[in-house]
């Protein structure tokens, strides 16, 4: 229930940060957060491929401040991409898009929120356990 409740209220904050103009999504923006969110995906997959042979990298999974810092940098990064996805729905607006392109920013939403309520679930779980 909490990391659903913040979520909502994540998505929501951002939401109206990105409504009243306080945060922008210029490129420069928009490259570096790719470029971390790619190096997220990348080190996940590097975890995912290690553990296939029995190495497994505990110092992000325990409970100890290196693994609970971790998991807020990525429940952040996870939160910000809500504001690149905003400004494509926004983009593909003003822009006329054809009508299909709504799925996509749909869906990039989606997987947005489900990505932010999972890291958000980690965090507090490692939270718990302290």
């Amino acid at each position: 229930v909490q990391a659903a409740g913040l979520t909502f209220c994540v998505f929501a904050a951002l939401l109206f940060a990105y409504k009243s103009r306080i945060i922008h999504a210029t490129e420069n923006f928009k490259l570096g957060l790719v470029a971390v969110t790619g190096g997220i995906g990348i080190l996940y997959l590097v975890m995912i491929i290690l553990s296939f042979f029995g190495i497994h990298m505990t110092m992000l999974h325990d409970s100890g401040p290196i693994s609970i810092g971790f998991s807020v940098v990525v429940s952040v990064v996870a939160a910000l991409n809500l504001v690149m996805d905003f400004d494509f729905i926004e983009n593909g607006e003003a822009n006329r898009a054809p009508k299909y392109m709504e799925w996509y920013g749909a869906f990039a939403l989606l997987v947005t929120l489900v990505w932010l309520y999972i890291e958000l679930l980690r965090l507090l779980s490692k939270l718990n356990k302290k």
